[in-house]
């Protein structure tokens, strides 16, 4: 999902690099939200172990064309839900996802560096493929932390250098390249940003359109053997992190 810092300044052109027209037509499409949306969502409840609170506040940091309205309406019964995004032009086709979860959704517009929410307001901050769009991560994850109340939950997918470095990735899609990282590096910030985890609450996914040198078509014919955990380097990571009780 696309979110920049700072979309309104002179910087824009720094902070935000836009997304391809064939990005934004995949994100509206089922494969988006049936293979990549919705089966982060399970695994991100899985990871949770329980730890989603009844009726939460539940933002969407980076909600896009809204397709994960619905899912996190389904999957979470939030008691308010609010999608966010810098992209104004795909919060109007949020808006339709919005009327299409039955309950009330607040579309916002703004960057993720600086959310116009206050202190300790939600339960759950869902940032779903959108970390590696943004510049200022540091000041993100920042924010992320500032709006969870203490026990708030940072519900994070994302995918890794490894995978946004790739030649169909990078003829497809458009990132900010200098800020990519790794699995582990991501779950490094996370925690310098003052989440906590343990590895009960990190996935690496390993999904066919994860594999982005063949999308997995050589395993599926046993042309190649599939890597083990830790014979490949991984393209995607899903934490669910929480904010400590002071």
């Amino acid at each position: 999902m696309t979110t920049a810092a700072n979309p309104s300044s002179e910087s824009t052109a720094r902070a935000f690099v836009p997304e391809t027209r064939f990005g934004n037509w995949f994100l509206k499409t089922y494969t988006w939200r049936h293979h990549v949306l919705r089966v982060a969502i399970e695994d991100l409840l899985r990871l949770s172990h329980g730890g989603i609170p009844a009726g939460p506040v539940v933002l969407d940091a980076g909600c896009g064309h809204g397709q994960s309205l619905p899912l996190l309406a389904r999957y979470f019964s939030p008691s308010r839900l609010i999608g966010f995004d810098c992209f104004k032009p795909a919060l109007v086709d949020a808006e339709a996802h919005a009327r299409a979860t039955g309950t009330h959704v607040e579309l916002q517009a703004g960057d993720c560096s600086a959310i116009p929410l206050p202190d300790a307001s939600c339960d759950v901050v869902f940032c779903h493929q959108t970390f590696h769009h943004l510049v200022y991560q540091e000041a993100a994850l920042a924010e992320f932390y500032r709006v969870l109340k203490p026990g708030g939950l940072l519900c994070f997918a994302g995918s890794t250098e490894a995978y946004i470095r790739s030649w169909v990735i990078r003829l497809l899609f458009r990132h900010p390249m200098h800020v990519q990282r790794s699995a582990g590096g991501d779950l490094q910030m996370i925690r310098e940003a003052g989440f906590a985890f343990d590895d009960k609450n990190v996935s690496y996914p390993y999904l066919w359109w994860s594999r982005a040198k063949d999308f997995g078509l050589l395993e599926r014919l046993r042309l190649q053997r599939r890597p083990a955990f830790g014979e490949r380097e991984e393209t995607l990571v899903n934490v669910v992190a929480r904010k400590p009780i002071a």
